[in-house]
């Protein structure tokens, strides 16, 4: 008989024979009873003195002992095939009069390829950036020579820009292929343990392999994926795509089509203009601020006390809302993590964060953003929020007329002062900062929420709010500022043009962006032909 059983409590220290005992005392079976168990769940427990792991568990118990297990103390379980290829069970599949193509390789694309290429459908793939391998050395160019190819970097290439991040797999979202994704990541490389743990990430060291597996399978089912190689225009007749146009190295090439998937990522400004031009879009809300930087083990002490010495480096989830609608929020909050330089054009600034899979940074870093209306844009334009965001990152640069990234410690920015030194916080952006007043490239009610909040978030988190807290700006690009409106079978005002995934306005964060992958898989499966 197996069984679901919650709320498994155990110390922080244990053993499998510690999971087994506690398993037997929840039940009230002798241990010899237990067959065996799988994590469902594992979280940490730190609400009182004593912090403890909890566990849900599938437990497989003799059948004898089912009467005299309390029926409120279980249900019954059954294991499910979550994945790609049980998702594709019983599809029939069919001859397209095109291959489909799918526009970027970001989490969107890759699970929207890899479903088009377990069907059968053959798509090919486009990417304007490189490889992820190529794009490795190019970020880390960028980063020691202050090097910046527009075309390949951390928002553009093989991956998308969550392979440089802490690889989060937490989503407020609901949906049954969460665990699709999370089943299929793990199946390509990822560790065991993203099945079960209740905020579960990757790390950039580990998701560069991942992303990698996954576009090999992609190529060995039949597709074909393409870098470098930029889509420049769309080509429809009678509101119906017929092909698209693509560059590569200076050279178009016109790919007939009815059927492509557009994971074009929240960064590809050139084209959102050329989309604009071609279906309907409409300009959408988004956030802009700073990342904020602590020390982990400051962090990790305020939600663990002395058990953070035990215990993975504590992450945190941090929201405010203020009179004037105005609201701050962490998003992206990487544990032991990195700052990182990820501007994608010329002459801009903009931060984001990441962790490798140990998380063993010194520092805490997250955004901590502002929310910012279309009313707060300079136009009526349907991308004013592109060059609202445009402008700050320009500014960002101008402190410095460089890409040394504008830099405050907390104290400071309240009086405003331009910081001259950091104290027990350090920077880690990589290619350096300096000390400036960051009203000098962000607008004045982000800065007045950003201070207003920090005493609040310190209630919340003890020495959040500390003087030493560093501020690097600007942190633009937390979500797409703008949606491509499509229908309910995912087609824009073209049909057979599917917007998906975070560029489009339809996701944020990993996970959502490969389920909304998926979805626009399926559609172009079940209506397109």
């Amino acid at each position: 008989m197996q069984i679901k059983i919650n709320e498994i409590k155990v110390p922080i220290i244990h053993t499998k024979i510690d999971i087994e005992r506690a398993i037997s005392a929840f039940l009230r079976i002798k241990p010899s009873s237990i067959l065996g168990f799988k994590i469902l769940r594992k979280s940490i427990d730190s609400r009182q003195r004593e912090v403890k792991y909890v566990y849900s568990l599938s437990v497989d118990v003799l059948d004898k002992e089912k009467s005299s297990i309390a029926q409120n103390k279980y249900v019954p379980y059954k294991e499910e095939n979550n994945t790609i290829d049980e998702l594709l069970k019983g599809y029939n599949k069919k001859a397209f009069k095109y291959r489909p193509i799918v526009v970027g390789t970001g989490p969107c694309g890759l699970f929207a390829a890899l479903t088009l290429a377990k069907a059968g459908a053959n798509p090919i793939v486009i990417e304007r950036g490189d490889s992820v391998q190529k794009r490795m050395q190019q970020v880390n160019r960028f980063n020691s020579e202050a090097i910046l190819n527009p075309e390949s970097n951390i928002q553009f290439g093989e991956g998308g820009a969550g392979t440089f991040s802490d690889g989060k797999l937490n989503t407020g979202t609901s949906s049954p292929l969460i665990k699709t994704i999370l089943n299929e990541f793990y199946a390509y490389g990822a560790n065991e343990d993203i099945l079960y743990d209740a905020k579960p990430h990757i790390g950039t060291d580990i998701l560069v392999n991942v992303v990698q597996s996954m576009r090999k399978k992609i190529i060995e089912l039949g597709g074909d994926v393409y870098f470098n190689t930029k889509l420049v225009d769309i080509n429809q007749s009678a509101g119906d795509l017929t092909s698209i146009v693509v560059e590569k190295d200076g050279i178009k090439e016109t790919i007939n089509t009815n059927a492509c998937i557009l994971a074009i990522g929240h960064s590809a400004r050139d084209t959102f203009e050329m989309l604009s031009k071609k279906v309907l879009m409409n300009k959408k809300p988004f956030s802009i601020g700073v990342r904020v930087e602590h020390l982990q083990k400051d962090i990790s002490f305020s939600q663990y006390k002395e058990s953070y010495k035990l215990l993975p480096p504590a992450p945190y989830k941090l929201a405010c809302h203020f009179d004037n609608n105005r609201s701050c929020y962490s998003f992206c909050m990487c544990p032991g993590g990195y700052v990182v330089a990820a501007a994608s054009e010329e002459n801009s600034i903009v931060t984001n964060g990441m962790s490798y899979s140990k998380r063993d940074g010194v520092n805490a870093n997250s955004a901590l953003l502002v929310n910012v209306e279309p009313s707060d844009f300079e136009s009526d334009d349907v991308l004013a929020g592109v060059e609202f965001q445009r402008k700050y990152e320009r500014l960002a640069y101008s402190v410095s007329n460089s890409y040394k990234a504008p830099c405050q410690r907390y104290g400071d920015l309240k009086i405003g002062k331009i910081s001259t030194d950091f104290k027990s916080v350090k920077p880690t952006y990589p290619i350096g900062v300096v000390g400036a007043d960051l009203r000098a490239c962000l607008p004045n009610f982000v800065v007045d929420t950003l201070i207003d909040a920090m005493p609040i978030f310190d209630k919340k988190i003890k020495g959040f709010g500390s003087e030493d807290a560093l501020f690097t700006g600007v942190e633009t690009r937390s979500s797409s500022p703008v949606r491509i409106l499509r229908d309910d079978n995912f087609s824009s005002s073209i049909k057979g043009l599917i917007p998906a995934g975070e560029g489009a306005g339809y996701a944020g964060g990993i996970v959502s962006a490969g389920v909304d992958g998926i979805n626009a898989a399926l559609h172009v499966l079940n209506y397109v032909h």
